[in-house]
């Protein structure tokens, strides 16, 4: 692990609670808007969480969730954002088959129908999965909103790195390894790894 960081990758609150709640270990990710042609890439396998309400939909996440969603939106601040949750990805995959996407339901709290849209965007179907290592900072760090953190992109760099000592995973080795290992096997024959 790095020993600090100022790299963070933009996801919805809801699924930046799941991932810290233990709930999956599992990012979905098809690419931004001001991406590089719109395609995502997995520039970073270590980074700090950015969560985001900006595309956040009811209908696209599963119906459990979706209290938890709207909760999260009308409570979240406009003016800074908290970083609370690290994480390591290993292995990033890419997915070039549409019926493993669905194997995966359940092991995530994005619904069906979004991931079906999601790969089916762009130029070539196809979705990247990273399998993450979630870690807990002791306390959030508040960071002020800046313009260069808005917009349709995965990845922005903090005004300043954040340490990664004393970092607890939120979830022990053995459940994680479980987690990890049962989509690892789901993914194995239909998946790409990244480098």
């Amino acid at each position: 692990m790095q020993t600090s960081s100022n790299i963070a990758f933009k996801e919805w609150a809801v699924v930046v609670d799941a991932l810290g709640r233990g709930e999956q270990v599992l990012i979905l990710r098809k690419g931004g808007i001001r991406e590089q042609r719109g395609e995502f890439h997995a520039d970073h396998h270590e980074f700090w969480l950015f969560p985001t309400q900006y595309h956040e939909a009811e209908r696209s996440v599963i119906p459990s969730k979706r209290p938890i969603l709207l909760e999260m939106a009308a409570i979240a601040p406009r003016d800074f954002v908290d970083i609370e949750y690290y994480v390591v990805a290993d292995p990033v995959l890419t997915i070039t088959d549409i019926e493993c996407v669905k194997r995966l339901q359940g092991r995530h709290v994005w619904s069906e129908q979004v991931l079906q849209e999601r790969f089916q965007f762009g130029r070539e179907a196809g979705l990247h999965a990273l399998l993450t290592r979630v870690y807990r900072r002791p306390a959030p760090e508040r960071f002020t909103l800046h313009e260069s953190y808005g917009g349709c992109k995965s990845w922005v760099e903090l005004e300043h790195a954040l340490s990664t000592e004393g970092l607890t995973p939120v979830l022990g080795d053995a459940e994680y390894s479980v987690q990890r290992e049962g989509i690892v096997e789901l993914l194995s024959d239909h998946a790409l790894a990244h480098p």
